[in-house]
């Protein structure tokens, strides 16, 4: 079950086998009409002999977010759609029984790429990674290609278009509708979808979609004004705001910002009055820059959504090293509470209700307070880092993190040696400072398990490093580590145990970090962990 404070997957999402088709409505039927007209009249600039073959053709687009939504239900609102553009924008350039026969013609194209991608994208999301922009991309491509094959031919063979014109009237269409759907399509889909909407809304209301606003208009001033009808010298600018956007917001942000920066390349070169020619070229350009925009969006995207379900991994692994922690720390008060409990029962069953009853009872209240006091440092630490120090004597830690391994040593008869060197106090918590020192003497006894009975030796040393400064060694007669093996040991999820998680020396070393101190593996011909901590008069020193 998701819980309410987690958040939503993104727009572009849609972990599904396949998109359901959802009911087309007369709202939804007559919003399709109306957008696709009103798209086809905004980009009805340069028309090559009077028909929809222009540089740009957003409306296509339009017409496939309500194909993939609604499938089959779509196809006639857009064959009504194409037909009414051509009779209100173009003064229908051929007789109706033609026109109706391309609008059938084109919305059946439509329809077929609309099927392919609501089939083949819709397993990992409509433009979901770097895969599926790929092959949404040629999808898009090769789709408006048969389309245009088809469209122009019967344009050239009904008289419409002269047959020595067929090739440019193919690149033409084939490049606007193109254009057209591969940077407007995901700003529709976008607004189409209520989690695009509500992420849409969010980023208006941030500051940076002025910045990208202002961005796009600098990148379009400065490679507009500097470039002329022949050519556009400095359109790499533009890069740089999409870029921003995508860096900033992923996916998102591209798809704004793409859109952005096309509306305004439109608005330029109508302005400008440059040449058909010339704005293909600058189309061709732009397809380029935006397929680059989404693509640093789906990287960005990406490493969030994998930065996030590490960060839940780590999390589920600290409560699984936490605990194993609190196995260890909570053994020992529960033993004790089961062993006054029972001396509490014979006490009462001899009839003593005197002062070793209370002192009993005493010491369960206290074993009772201890376990309490180890759950919760211990998790205070693994939810928050927080630790609470206290004077705590290097002997007395070194013998506290040792007692639990008595059995064990004994068991694979492991010589353990202890030399707490001088006397030396630590301003620490001793909780935390155990589980380390644990987790270090557990993975040299596994380091020396494998050896020969006698060769198996654990030394702990003490000695100072320095003002106010002691170090720990702790040694065994193991295989040791190399140089590699050394600097990855510390890494999250690298084990050579087969049944360890790979935490336990990252999470060692985050507590003894946040003590001021530090833990090392050296590269040595046997097994050696150096941990160094500030002692209580290094930390009153520097207070």
């Amino acid at each position: 079950m998701l819980k309410h404070n987690e958040p939503s997957p993104p727009w572009n999402e849609q972990r599904l086998s396949i998109l359901p088709i959802q009911r087309l409505g007369w709202r939804d039927a007559a919003i399709l009409l109306f957008g696709y007209i009103a798209l086809d009249w905004a980009s009805y600039i340069h028309p090559l002999h009077g028909l929809n073959i222009t540089p740009w053709s957003p409306a296509p687009a339009l017409g496939l977010v309500f194909l993939i939504r609604f499938g089959r239900h779509a196809v006639f609102p857009l064959i009504l759609a194409i037909v009414l553009a051509d009779l209100w924008i173009r003064d229908l350039p051929a007789a109706l029984p033609v026109s109706m026969g391309h609008a059938v013609l084109l919305s059946l194209g439509y329809w077929a790429i609309a099927e392919i991608l609501r089939r083949r994208l819709a397993s990992i999301g409509i433009f979901g990674d770097r895969q599926g922009l790929f092959e949404w991309t040629a999808i898009i491509a090769c789709g408006t290609l048969l389309i245009s094959l088809a469209f122009v031919s019967m344009l050239v063979a009904g008289t419409l278009i002269p047959a020595g014109a067929w090739y440019e009237a193919l690149v033409r269409y084939w490049v606007g509708d193109s254009v057209g759907v591969l940077i407007t399509m995901p700003i529709l889909w976008m607004l189409f979808d209520e989690r695009g909407r509500a992420q849409l809304g969010m980023m208006l209301r941030t500051w940076e979609v002025a910045g990208y606003v202002l961005g796009a208009s600098a990148a379009l001033g400065l490679s507009f004004g500097l470039s002329n009808a022949a050519h556009s010298s400095f359109f790499y600018v533009l890069f740089l705001p999409v870029a921003w956007a995508a860096a900033r917001q992923g996916l998102a942000g591209a798809v704004l910002s793409a859109a952005i920066v096309q509306v305004g390349i439109i608005g330029s070169v109508e302005l400008l009055g440059f040449p058909a020619v010339t704005i293909l070229e600058i189309q061709i350009l732009a397809v380029v820059l935006v397929l680059f925009g989404f693509f640093i969006g789906i990287v960005v995207d990406e490493k969030q959504r994998v930065s996030a379900e590490l960060r839940q991994t780590l999390r589920l692994a600290a409560a699984g090293e936490m605990a194993g922690a609190l196995a260890h720390e909570l053994n020992q008060p529960l033993t004790a509470l089961t062993t006054y409990g029972a001396a509490c029962e014979r006490l009462l069953k001899q009839g003593d209700s005197g002062a070793r009853l209370y002192d009993t009872v005493s010491r369960m209240v206290a074993e009772s307070h201890r376990a309490a006091d180890v759950l919760r440092r211990l998790r205070d630490f693994f939810r928050t880092g927080a630790t609470r120090l206290e004077p705590v004597e290097l002997g007395e830690l070194l013998a506290g993190a040792v007692k639990p391994f008595a059995g064990k040593l004994e068991k694979l008869a492991v010589e353990l040696t202890v030399d707490a060197g001088r006397p030396c106090t630590l301003l620490a918590d001793r909780l935390q400072l155990e589980v380390v020192l644990r987790n270090l003497l557990s993975n040299a006894i596994d380091a020396v398990s494998d050896r020969p009975p006698g060769q198996r030796r654990i030394r702990v040393a003490a000695r100072p490093a320095g003002v106010g400064r002691v170090r720990l060694s702790i040694e065994d007669t193991g295989i040791g580590l190399s140089a590699v093996s050394a600097t990855q040991s510390f890494e999250p999820f690298r084990s050579s145990k087969s049944t360890g998680l790979g935490l336990g020396l990252a999470i060692s070393r985050a507590i003894v970090e946040a003590h001021g101190g530090s833990l090392w593996a050296e590269v040595a011909d046997h097994g050696l962990f150096q941990l160094e901590l500030p002692t209580e008069g290094m930390i009153e020193d520097v207070a």
